[in-house]
């Protein structure tokens, strides 16, 4: 089971990962928005801004969410470190119920091209 610290870790290579990116995956990394993620299994919430392509000013807080962010994921540990490694694919966890992912209708648009 990953830990605090290895999914911490996760969300930074993943915010690694779309400063990288070029393309269409850079244009809808490019939005300005609050994030949460939360961590079903350790019960913990990553709170951050996905700003500029990249996720800023993480902060990790117990329990579950206690604002709702713009942009809002809830996943166990094991699937956030899965998902940026490159051995879970996002749109069969999504579709699964493993993944949720929570946004506006347009963001929800444009964050598809990073599915």
């Amino acid at each position: 089971m990953a830990n605090a610290e290895e999914c911490r870790e996760a969300l930074e290579q993943l915010s690694r990962n779309m400063a990288n990116s070029t393309g269409d995956v850079r244009k809808a990394a490019a939005l300005d928005r609050s994030l949460t993620c939360w961590i079903t299994d350790l019960d913990i919430t990553f709170h951050g801004r996905l700003r500029e392509g990249r996720i800023q000013d993480v902060t990790e807080a117990p329990g579950g969410p206690a604002e709702r962010a713009e942009i809002r994921l809830a996943m166990s540990g094991d699937d956030l470190v899965a998902l940026v490694g490159g051995r879970l694919n996002f749109a069969s966890a999504w579709a699964g119920g493993r993944v949720k992912l929570e946004a506006g209708f347009r963001d929800l648009l444009r964050l598809r091209t990073l599915l």
